[in-house]
């Protein structure tokens, strides 16, 4: 497998969900510019990471790469208890922090694709992060008496994790966020979150 990113991207979720499993693996950094030049658009139209090859396979988009990664070795356990239930439930908590936590930081990261107004990007910076904090409740909320997000460890960890990494980026206060606290340093003594930061940054942070 191949897998393409670029530090401090969402990408780091598969670059450790790969380390977990132990599956052989390339990964290929990329530069926000490289993304969108002709060759790297001509297997990835959308210009972005994390994209993995395998074997003549383009696959794109975090979630199926998790789930995709996760499936080539089941007995990682990394989509659950092996029951459907198991599963969704895994793939709900992964899809809301696709779907809502991860966008909830765009207009932090790109605020002129949400404003006319550049002069009017504290204002969209201050109302995302009280969003993010409603999230960062949720997930507090869901991580009680537990050291995973769905009780045992699944694709949805990485992802968390990277999330949390941006909160410390942009100063979001995690102080209030027990839970989520004991989360990060469960997950900076992992081996495998070690071997793919140090893979991907050459230091931890």
């Amino acid at each position: 497998m191949k897998l393409y990113y670029f530090p401090g991207a969402c990408s780091l979720a598969d670059h450790i969900a790969l380390q977990w499993t132990g599956i052989a693996h390339e990964a290929v950094r990329v530069s926000p510019e490289a993304i969108k030049s002709d060759e790297y658009l001509q297997m990835n139209p959308n210009g972005t990471v994390p994209m993995l090859l395998h074997d003549g396979f383009v696959l794109t988009e975090n979630i199926a790469i998790l789930g995709y990664i996760a499936e080539q070795r089941p007995e990682a356990a990394l989509l659950g208890d092996g029951t459907a239930r198991g599963r969704a439930d895994v793939m709900r908590w992964l899809s809301y922090l696709n779907s809502d936590v991860h966008m909830a930081f765009k207009p932090i990261f790109t605020p002129w694709r949400f404003l006319p107004d550049e002069a009017q990007a504290d204002a969209l910076h201050e109302q995302a992060r009280i969003m993010i904090g409603v999230h960062l409740q949720r997930l507090d909320n869901q991580l009680e008496g537990k050291d995973w997000l769905v009780g045992t460890r699944s694709i949805a960890d990485p992802y968390l994790f990277v999330i949390l990494r941006w909160a410390i980026r942009k100063n979001i206060p995690l102080d209030d966020f027990r839970n989520l606290l004991n989360f990060l340093e469960r997950m900076f003594t992992d081996e495998g979150v070690f071997a793919a930061i140090v893979s991907e940054e050459d230091e931890l942070e």
